[in-house]
């Protein structure tokens, strides 16, 4: 099959390796990569990207689900693969089958573990103040009782930072409280003998903002992309970092609509003159927002083509009548670089009104994931 034919991604696996080794200059030696993978590598494909990851000697994963570590495994990603969410117990064989390490959610979830009666490794998280998962930094006594469940094999703590990218005096303090709320729980378990266990707590932002305190392993997740959450987001460690992912598209037609002519569902976009209009062979069930309807634009033979009308399941319009060479088959760039100009995900994403994050992390499975560089 042609991957290029309808509408696709393509991952610069350059960038990647490139971005990968400016995490590594800003982080100490001891500390080492463990890259999330988990929602298809925010939507960038877990598979190509974890290959590309070992093969740069990461030997270190983070997902989401047992599903998630279960395609990787089958794909021949070796190391460590530790599934950051909840894991039914009907599951669990699944955990032993593939040598997955489960998150411990809390102490209850822990003596659902030790009653099955096998043997599970894990990593316990600990809530320093996020509030989701995690047994409270607080209750050491229980935190230590987990430690000591004969069927759990303990080989790391977690903790994630929920305001380390925020950049006011009220982040950062909460930041530093979290941080010393981890140390806290390291430091009594150590002192009640525990001392063979990993420790990570920074994703990408606490790498980026805080990357002077630095445990043995680092969750980078969407910088790691080359993409930031936001198109305004400022980091303190000097870093360079370059997009993997572009979106693109096929140009199905082009025809004119006529002065007060409308287009698309709802007929929202009505041309104001006779007007240009290509279709484009993507739509919201690709992952194209639909709140980009009548909103942002597109890149056509490095010109810009405004989005016209609503966003379709399966395909969209964009006003072309600026570009004097448009035709079907065409190449159309929703997210990367035509000729001089350049749509990057954090721009698709203030349009949207979202986060870059939700923006790559739901781009659809039809969409054919071509590795450039390798």
């Amino acid at each position: 099959m042609y991957k290029k034919g309808r509408a696709w991604i393509e991952l610069d696996m350059e960038n990647l390796k490139h971005n990968i080794e400016e995490f590594r200059r800003v982080l100490p030696p001891y500390c080492a990569l463990m890259p999330a993978v988990k929602a298809n590598a925010y939507g960038h494909g877990a598979v190509p990207v974890a290959q590309a990851l070992q093969n740069e000697g990461v030997d270190a994963f983070c997902v989401a689900s047992a599903a998630e570590g279960i395609e990787l495994r089958q794909s021949g990603i070796q190391g460590e693969i530790l599934v950051l969410g909840y894991t039914h117990p009907a599951e669990f064989d699944d955990l032993i089958a593939y040598d997955l390490i489960q998150t411990v959610i809390d102490g209850n979830y822990a003596q659902e573990m030790q009653d099955d009666g096998r043997r599970f490794t894990v990593h316990v998280g600990i809530d320093t103040g996020m509030h989701r998962i995690g047994e409270r930094w607080e209750n050491i006594e229980e935190i230590v009782r987990i430690f000591r469940l004969p069927n759990l094999n303990v080989t790391g703590v977690f903790s994630h930072l929920c305001v380390s990218d925020g950049n006011s005096a009220q982040e950062q303090s909460y930041t530093i409280e979290q941080i010393h709320h981890f140390e806290y729980v390291i430091e009594e378990l150590h002192r009640q003998g525990f001392h063979h266990f990993k420790c990570h707590l920074q994703g990408s932002y606490g790498i980026l903002n805080y990357s002077e305190c630095c445990f043995d392993y680092a969750r980078a997740g969407i910088a790691l992309y080359g993409i930031y959450s936001t198109k305004n987001d400022r980091t303190k460690a000097s870093v360079d970092l370059k997009p993997v992912l572009s979106l693109k598209t096929r140009v199905e037609s082009v025809k004119t609509l006529y002065h007060g002519e409308g287009a698309g569902y709802g007929l929202t976009y009505s041309a104001d003159g006779n007007r240009k209009i290509a279709a484009l062979s993507i739509g919201y069930a690709d992952g194209v927002p639909r709140e980009l309807s009548n909103c942002g634009y597109v890149l056509c033979n490095g010109k810009i083509a405004p989005v016209a009308g609503r966003i379709c399941m399966d395909q969209m319009l964009v006003d072309v009548t600026e570009i004097e060479t448009v035709e079907a088959g065409d190449e159309a760039v929703l997210i990367g670089k035509s000729g001089d100009l350049e749509i990057q995900a954090e721009e698709m994403a203030h349009w949207a009104g979202t986060i870059s994050n939700e923006i790559v992390s739901r781009l659809g499975e039809r969409l054919e994931r071509v590795a450039e560089g390798e």
